[in-house]
């Protein structure tokens, strides 16, 4: 990038007082010698458009490769705007919060899961800002590799983004604009000198807790890439549940759990007889049933004993313990007496894992918790997911694994179950997301990959579902290194 072109940029920001010098409070409570408002430039047309083409530039130059753009709100939005307007990129707009009304969406636009998203910002400090974007636009399926700001101030931001794995590529530093503010006589020795002592003694991000973070993420990356279904089977800590699990999985080369949300049992036996020998699991949803009958239920369990594979009931059970041992044990539906799997909302607490486990442990059944959801809008943020992965290991003898979109706990021996799968990816009208096998076992990291409508709906289920058992297997074996 041409330098003369950027010490020109400098002096017009300082021109048009987007750079300011004095004593400024700053959001975590800090008196700053400098200040950044880079807001001002909107009101000058052509310093926008300069700005929008040396972000663009600076994409360009870093080979930084990207299927749309996505601003960070608010002062990025309008140069995201410019970007992708002169370009011909499409844009996303993320929200600070979600709507109440409406879509109630926290990303508009048309968000295609699985392309790569470009951020934009104005400044970077910590980079805390960019890291809530890309988590926000990760939830929804995209992938984000990059960003870039016009003004990086050279606290840290630049290493807390790495150590996410984001590579932040500035415009201008803080140095730079230093020297050359200082050089053309627009500060003095002593603003330079105080603005430069102030970012060298309030880093927000050390290098010791890069490293320390990145390398342990590579122990836990050796830790538990490398092991088979059968390996973690093997392990002494894993629940009987789970141990089961992986064994079949091992045994029939199969991940590939199926989603029977049908509304009549003749149909639902048909597919377990159909498609048993090519599942692990079979997920039902009982209470969609318009005939039910224990009677129906015993002819299941008789498949599951034939085809060896798992009966999961998603029942979510999100109430309080006393209520959901009920819940679990009785009623019409009497879940306790033939589903092998359960699952649980943590957001009541642990007291559901503790009512549910008085009823299941003794039957030798298991339960997943809920960490992540597919769903476009969904509320379980990352310190939920904190949570709910805490709770899991309060309660390792009855909870031995996670609904989630992508692997949540670095323990070798919790299942990792993802919903939204079909083959080609993409979402339907009512919210839910879609992934692909590859992406949900490869990049994501979780184990089973649970198919529904992609099935459901196919002329013929059989082979639908040895192309998903296919896929997700495949995938599998790429993950593992086994072909």
């Amino acid at each position: 990038m041409d330098l003369g072109v950027l010490e020109s940029l400098i002096l017009n920001l300082y021109d048009v007082q987007a750079v300011r010098f004095g004593t400024f409070k700053l959001k975590s409570g800090l008196d700053s010698p400098i200040y950044f408002d880079l807001r001002v430039i909107v009101s000058y047309p052509d310093l926008m458009k300069q700005v929008s083409e040396l972000l663009h530039l600076c994409a360009e130059e870093a080979r930084v490769k990207f299927d749309c753009v996505c601003g960070v709100p608010y002062t990025a939005l309008p140069l995201a705007t410019i970007i992708c307007s002169t370009h011909h990129y499409p844009m996303l707009i993320r929200r600070k919060e979600a709507k109440d009304y409406g879509t109630k969406r926290l990303i508009e636009g048309r968000v295609c899961a699985g392309e790569v998203c470009l951020i934009v910002e104005d400044v970077v400090t910590s980079g805390g800002s960019v890291l809530e974007t890309a988590q926000d636009l990760q939830a929804q399926g995209l992938k984000v590799k990059d960003a870039v700001v016009l003004l990086d101030r050279e606290q840290g931001g630049t290493e807390r983004l790495s150590s996410e794995e984001i590579s932040l590529h500035s415009v201008i530093s803080v140095s730079l604009l230093l020297d050359v503010l200082f050089r053309s006589g627009r500060i003095d020795q002593q603003t330079f000198s105080g603005v430069e002592k102030f970012i060298k003694e309030n880093q927000t991000f050390s290098r010791v807790e890069v490293e320390e973070k990145e390398n342990g993420k590579e122990e836990e990356k050796n830790r538990s890439r490398e092991m088979s279904y059968g390996a973690r089977a093997a392990l002494p800590s894993t629940h009987p549940v789970a141990k089961r699990l992986f064994t079949v999985m091992e045994e029939k080369c199969t991940n590939l759990c199926v989603s029977v949300d049908v509304t009549h049992t003749q149909e639902l036996l048909e597919l377990a007889e159909t498609l048993g020998p090519l599942i692990c699991v079979m997920k039902t949803h009982v209470d969609i049933l318009q005939d039910f009958s224990m009677d129906a239920i015993n002819k299941l369990k008789e498949l599951s004993n034939k085809h060896n594979f798992l009966i999961f009931e998603d029942r979510k059970f999100a109430d309080i313990g006393n209520t959901v041992k009920h819940q679990y044990e009785g009623g019409v539906y009497r879940i306790s007496l033939w589903s092998h799997i359960i699952n649980a909302h943590s957001v009541s607490g642990p007291g559901v894992v503790t009512g549910l486990k008085a009823v299941g442990q003794s039957l030798g059944h298991g339960c997943l918790l809920i960490a992540q959801m597919s769903s476009q809008g969904a509320l379980t943020t990352e310190q939920y997911t904190h949570a709910t992965v805490k709770m899991a290991n309060d309660h390792p003898d009855f909870v031995f694994g996670f609904i989630s979109g992508s692997k949540v706990s670095s323990k070798p021996e919790h299942v990792h179950m993802t919903p939204g799968v079909q083959l080609q990816r993409g979402g339907d009208e009512l919210g839910q997301q879609y992934t692909n096998p590859e992406q949900v076992i490869r990049s994501n990291r979780s184990d089973i990959i649970i198919v529904g409508r992609g099935i459901l709906s196919a002329s013929n289920r059989r082979n639908e579902a040895e192309k998903y058992r296919k896929a997700g297997w495949d995938a599998y074996l790429r993950r593992v290194s086994l072909i």
